[in-house]
């Protein structure tokens, strides 16, 4: 599972004094640490503009979607996006960039290098069903982002990946949103269990269980989004670089209150994986066909996605195209 940071950038200055030599020594260097925030989607048009100047575009190509669907980008990240898609229309004996190598680069650049495809068989099965798990669990479960891409090509660790599009503030989280992340996270692993049986479940979901989990817990101790209560759990210490004052302060919590917090974590999860498990049992048509196409085709986008559940399904389903998540949830 590959995640975009999302915190601010550290960024070196140096300055040397003009004259090298003082008392025949060398002039100390200042160092100097900047913090350089991340652009909003503004500033990532403004500098996709800047970088695309010298490359020939489709007339298809928007740097306002390509904008909206790369939150987290850095402007090296945008700049190296530019360059990956030149570099693929030039490969693929193109003129122009075109929408797919934008896809891909974005692909590339935030789950990255595409691995070796699967051979048809039951892990490649596993594999489409655990996708297509995510994207079923997370379409359904109200107040979640709407599926952007279901893959079954590798890149990076992941086997598969499903990208979901994100809202229009990714600052702003409802505790609705947030437990929605976590019915879908755990998609995959709920339909490897409904349909294999849990036996045969896998290591595939052992991203989605930490993405999970982190959330959750950060919807007890940070948001005070639990039977606690609205407080704030998190003792600052613990977020320390200092391994003993991060001990110091986990042990300065009763043990009731530790006890407490997981208690909630787990209820959190158990309520979401239950839900996440009828979901597949109550689709299970929808899954089916959507695995058969999803292993003929390897790759669905949203719309495709969204067109075949609709047939089974009475829920309206959002098509509208939003700005992209920047953590994905992979097998």
């Amino acid at each position: 599972m590959t995640t975009r940071p999302v915190g601010p950038r550290l960024t070196a200055l140096q300055r040397t004094d003009p004259n090298p030599s003082i008392m025949g020594t060398t002039c100390p260097i200042i160092r100097l640490l900047v913090s350089v925030g991340l652009p909003d989607i503004r500033g990532r048009e403004e500098i996709l503009k800047v970088y695309s100047k010298t490359k020939k575009l489709d007339k298809e190509v928007s740097l306002s979607v390509i904008a909206m669907r790369t939150p987290g980008f850095s402007g090296a990240d945008l700049a190296n996006l530019m360059n990956e898609a030149a570099i693929l229309a030039g490969r693929r004996g193109q003129e122009k960039i075109t929408p797919k190598e934008i896809d891909d680069s974005i692909d590339r650049i935030a789950a990255g290098m595409e691995g070796t495809k699967m051979i048809d068989g039951k892990s490649k099965a596993i594999v489409a069903y655990h996708e297509v798990g995510h994207a079923v669990c997370a379409t359904l479960t109200e107040g979640h982002d709407p599926v952007q891409k279901v893959t079954l090509i590798p890149r990076g660790q992941a086997r598969g990946l499903t990208w979901f599009l994100q809202g229009e503030d990714p600052t702003l989280v409802s505790k609705q949103q947030l437990f929605a992340r976590v019915v879908g996270g755990l998609g995959g692993r709920a339909a490897e269990d409904v349909i294999f049986g849990e036996p045969e479940i896998t290591t595939g979901a052992a991203g989605d269980l930490q993405q999970i989990t982190q959330i959750a817990r950060q919807m007890v101790t940070m948001f005070g989004m639990s039977e606690i209560g609205p407080w704030a759990l998190t003792d600052p210490a613990t977020m320390q670089s200092d391994v003993v004052l991060r001990m110091l302060a986990r042990s300065s919590m009763s043990e009731k209150l530790a006890k407490e917090i997981d208690q909630c974590v787990k209820k959190i999860i158990d309520n979401a994986y239950q839900i996440a498990k009828n979901h597949v049992r109550n689709n299970r048509e929808a899954i089916d066909k959507l695995v058969d196409v999803l292993l003929d085709k390897e790759t669905l986008t949203g719309d495709e996605f969204r067109a075949i559940l609709s047939e089974y399904t009475h829920q309206p389903l959002e098509t509208e195209d939003r700005v992209r998540i920047k953590d994905l949830i992979s097998v």
